[in-house]
């Protein structure tokens, strides 16, 4: 049975929108994309590259993964991220596509819940989830979330999504490793109890 692990990149005020390049997501009038890259360290790569090691699958949320099939497949393989991200089995939540054309794509959301926990069920490792902050929301509410790796950024943005938003139930985590980088960035790993 695989473990559902959601990784994340925040800031301090847990917001997770745009992190990447100042054009990723300006919804809601969101200003400050790109806010990640002055934090960006060997240690942060390292722990993904460790990371990496136990995933067996990706599950991503559309808009997240057409960002990412738009740019990892023309980096090289002799990035350890890329190779990886590349190889293996990636599965998109999605009711607007039709077709995933990044390798070892597939897509499922007929009946989300029950796809995601076949998913789960079948194989060992992990399936982890990077950004897609709605699908997130919807994996939480369905129980389906076993842990999280939280990339805690030292800054404060004041408006953009965020990772947690309005839950049903409150949900208790373990922290299960806790380590920090040189820019500051705290990197939390919990499980659910």
């Amino acid at each position: 049975m695989r473990n559902l692990l959601v990784v994340e990149f925040l800031t301090l005020d847990g917001v997770m929108q745009g992190l990447g390049s100042p054009d990723e997501d300006r919804s809601g009038g969101f200003d400050y994309g790109g806010w990640a890259a002055p934090y960006g360290d060997d240690a942060q790569f390292d722990a993904a590259v460790e990371g990496m090691q136990s995933t067996t699958a990706y599950l991503f949320g559309r808009k997240t993964y057409e960002k990412m099939a738009a740019h990892w497949p023309t980096v090289g393989d002799d990035n350890p991220m890329a190779a990886h991200l590349n190889q293996t089995p990636k599965y998109v939540a999605t009711r607007t596509l039709a077709t995933a054309t990044w390798s070892n794509s597939r897509i499922i959301g007929d009946d989300l819940a029950s796809e995601v926990a076949a998913l789960k069920a079948d194989g060992d490792g992990t399936v982890s989830v990077l950004g897609s902050g709605d699908l997130v929301q919807t994996l939480i509410a369905d129980d389906l979330v076993d842990g999280f790796q939280l990339l805690v950024h030292p800054l404060l943005l004041g408006t953009g999504k965020r990772l947690f938003r309005s839950l049903d139930h409150p949900r208790a985590l373990r922290l299960t490793n806790l380590r920090s980088t040189p820019t500051g960035v705290v990197m939390l790993d919990y499980a659910l109890d």
